[in-house]
């Protein structure tokens, strides 16, 4: 039997307790990549990625879901400032993993625009997709909108993002 791989892509900005709630359900596959975007394809405005990708690391140690892992594949494979797109990534991934049955997580907001991904009907035909909203509705906007009013956010994410956020200066939005 093949190993399951899911993939869950996200600005990851900050990672939220809306993101945790969507990898609660995933416990069953063997690994879950948590993906942060590199460029984001629409042109969001970010934290710097190396930032996010601290930020991942320390959602994930608080999480202690055995399966979680930060992935820096779309930094692997960015040309310049192009933006990466989920085909991209998922030919990448399935030459890391050739033995794994791949499964693509999006959310929901990802999930009603995902005709307009960048080779969408290839994406369904080659690769599992699972639309998994969140079951608590925390969203990063939420998180930068409390700091920029100096908010606590403690009941927004897990506590070492919290406390990353609300501390270090590296991490103003």
């Amino acid at each position: 039997m093949k190993q399951t791989l899911a993939v869950f892509g996200s600005a990851f900005n900050p990672p939220s307790l809306g993101h945790r709630s969507v990898l609660e359900r995933l416990t069953h596959y063997d690994e879950v990549l948590l993906l942060p975007s590199y460029n984001h394809a629409w042109g969001k405005n970010m934290l710097d990625y190396s930032l996010r990708c601290e930020l991942v690391s320390a959602f994930i140690d608080d999480i202690s879901q055995d399966n979680l892992v930060l992935s820096t594949l779309e930094q692997d494979i960015a040309v310049g400032d192009e933006a990466i797109t989920t085909y991209a990534v998922l030919v990448e991934l399935q030459k890391r993993y050739p033995n794994h049955q791949i499964t693509f997580v999006v959310g929901p907001d990802n999930f009603l625009n995902f005709g307009k991904f960048f080779k969408s009907k290839e994406i369904l035909s080659q690769w599992q997709v699972l639309a998994c909203p969140e079951t608590l509705p925390i969203r990063s906007t939420r998180i930068r909108e409390a700091l920029a009013k100096n908010k606590n956010i403690s009941d927004l994410t897990t506590a070492s993002v919290s406390q990353l956020l609300m501390t270090d200066e590296r991490y103003h939005f």
